[in-house]
């Protein structure tokens, strides 16, 4: 079975950072999209980043640019998502996502195959 877990949320002050990680098991990790998604309360579910694990191409929705950094492991079967910068806006539920479509597309959840039970993330 196909297991993503996600990790390092958490409550962070306005202009703080918290780093979470995403590891995948069962699951053909290489030359695969894998991203970040979120959703605040009463709102849909956004893509927030997304990268390409055979080339490390990345992707970023306008709001966090400059501000978050998608990463990964191979060797680890593991994405990373550095957030910097925090705002109250920040605060949803993430969700680590694989199997997705890189490109122009990398933002609809609908083409995710793989979803982790999400991480809480709290700014104020």
């Amino acid at each position: 079975d196909v297991q993503l877990v996600e990790s390092g949320g958490g409550s962070a002050q306005i202009g703080g950072s918290l780093r979470l990680s995403c590891v995948a098991s069962g699951y053909t990790y290489s030359s695969n999209c894998m991203g970040w998604f979120r959703q605040a309360p009463g709102k849909e579910r956004a893509g927030v980043a997304a990268i390409y694990t055979g080339g490390g191409r990345t992707y970023y929705a306008d709001s966090v640019k400059g501000r978050f950094t998608i990463s990964r492991d191979n060797a680890k079967n593991m994405v990373y998502l550095q957030m910097n910068s925090l705002k109250p806006e920040d605060t949803a539920m993430y969700y680590c996502a694989a199997g997705g479509v890189c490109g122009g597309i990398w933002f609809r959840d609908y083409e995710y195959s793989y979803w982790g039970q999400g991480t809480q993330v709290t700014v104020s």
